[in-house]
């Protein structure tokens, strides 16, 4: 390939993959801002309230990830089967991915109905125990609904439409932001529910994005032709394995690394409140700078799947260099507002000074890991898009929970660094997931059978 052929080539791919990624980024925005809402409404009611919001949080994602990870993989495999032609296969691929995560989400229900009460056994600060103990009891209602409504988003993203992803996500924060409010502090006549309200309102949320996706789904003429609900069928489990087989190792992956994060926070719950608070401050933060690689991420599965579809072993090398581009310029970005603005950032979340100073010390440990982070979740994108799932799932269990968590506790929790030991685990997880994803991301792409180039 020439150099004037290549340039314009890659340009192109990487305005595609920006086009196709901006719906997905705003909409993971909109999820990140809906955490964001949560935590303002419960740090301004009380300290206790934002760490019993930070341990629900987190107990209702640790099972949460493995549903999210497994049917990410419907993105994958409908991106190929569009790029291939073979749209045909689709609707009774989505109809059997609707049955698993309907069944995932029942799992997710019974689990989030049994951990309340292991939370002292985990070593949880009494006082925030009831609290997060009523943000579990009502928000886990909402459990099978999210899982649905990822598996009619993945389906979406999969044919390269991301617009409903983006506007469901900010309806949601809409629904959320006011019901929130009025249930945490009791206006309206409502009982005053602190943590249980936001609870109450997150289930609602959920239930109503599933619902408008599902009318999305079922009126649009873009996706006429899929037949996605053109008739009801049983549960076919060789069709269900092959969905598990694909997505279970994408799913563990996602937990390893989301489950860092969150064993992280429990663990600083043991500390105390204020600890607690100004961890979850500091991870909302950085959450809501990892949406845009995200984003980026998940639309370059959807441009590798499109040209390993084609059987177009050029266009998965370009689509996964505009990949890398974007995230490194969003990166950038996101660790330079940490660096100059975290003492500002902080104040929109809490007025309490002793939270803030330390969430705000946090967050430059925060902008330390933008970069790792942003390529480590690109290049396990490009691996789904592969379908390249089961050695990235080691990787991850081996930089996450070989070095990164056991660093993490000892320094931490060991060495008596308390949060600031706890970040440097994390710091040192994402930059080793960062490097050998890309190396396995390389070996990977290699085997792609090479076709003429288009």
């Amino acid at each position: 390939m020439s150099t004037d052929t290549a340039v314009p080539r890659f340009g192109h791919e990487v305005r595609a993959t920006g086009l196709l990624a901006l719906p997905l980024v705003l909409g993971h925005v909109s999820t990140g801002l809906i955490a964001f809402v949560d935590n303002v409404i419960a740090g301004h009611h009380s300290t206790t309230t934002l760490a019993a919001v930070t341990i629900g949080t987190a107990l209702l994602w640790l099972p949460m990830l493995i549903p999210i990870g497994t049917l990410i993989s419907l993105t994958a495999s409908v991106s190929q089967l569009h790029g291939g032609g073979r749209e045909r296969e689709i609707g009774p691929l989505f109809r059997q991915a609707l049955w698993l995560a309907l069944g995932l989400g029942l799992v997710m229900f019974t689990f989030l109905s049994v951990v309340p009460p292991l939370l002292p056994a985990f070593g949880i600060a009494p006082e925030i125990v009831p609290g997060a103990t009523a943000f579990l009891h009502a928000v886990r209602w909402g459990g099978p609904a999210l899982t649905l409504y990822f598996c009619m988003r993945y389906l979406s993203e999969g044919m390269h439409w991301t617009l409903p992803t983006m506007l469901i996500g900010f309806g949601g924060l809409v629904v959320l932001a006011p019901l929130g409010y009025v249930l945490c502090y009791g206006k309206l006549g409502f009982p005053e529910r602190g943590a249980e309200g936001l609870g109450i309102a997150s289930a609602v949320m959920m239930w109503l994005q599933a619902l408008g996706f599902a009318g999305y789904l079922w009126k649009t003429r873009r996706f006429a032709h899929l037949q996605l609900f053109s008739q009801f069928e049983a549960p076919r489990w060789g069709t269900i394995l092959e969905l598990l087989r694909t997505g279970l190792p994408i799913g563990i992956t996602v937990l390893m690394e989301g489950g860092l994060f969150i064993v992280t926070a429990l663990l600083i719950g043991r500390l105390g409140a204020h600890e607690a608070a100004a961890h979850q401050i500091a991870i909302n933060v950085a959450q809501l700078c990892f949406m845009i690689p995200m984003g980026v991420a998940e639309a370059t599965t959807v441009r590798v799947g499109h040209a390993v579809g084609r059987g177009n072993a050029p266009g998965v090398r370009r689509a996964v260099w505009a990949g890398y581009a974007i995230v490194l310029a969003t990166q950038t970005l996101s660790a330079s507002v940490l660096l100059l603005g975290h003492d500002a950032i902080v104040g929109v979340y809490t007025a309490d000074l002793g939270v803030a100073a330390l969430a705000s010390t946090l967050l430059l440990y925060a902008a330390t890991f933008q970069f790792p982070d942003g390529v480590q979740v690109l290049s396990a994108g490009a691996l789904r898009g592969l379908k390249d799932t089961r050695v990235p799932m080691f990787i991850a269990m081996f930089s996450y929970w070989g070095l990164g968590m056991p660093l993490g506790a000892g320094l931490g929790l060991g060495l008596g660094w308390g949060p600031q030991g706890m970040w440097v685990g994390l710091i040192v997880g994402l930059s080793t997931a960062a490097v050998l994803m890309g190396w396995r991301l390389r070996i990977s792409s290699q085997r792609v059978v090479r076709a003429p180039q288009p």
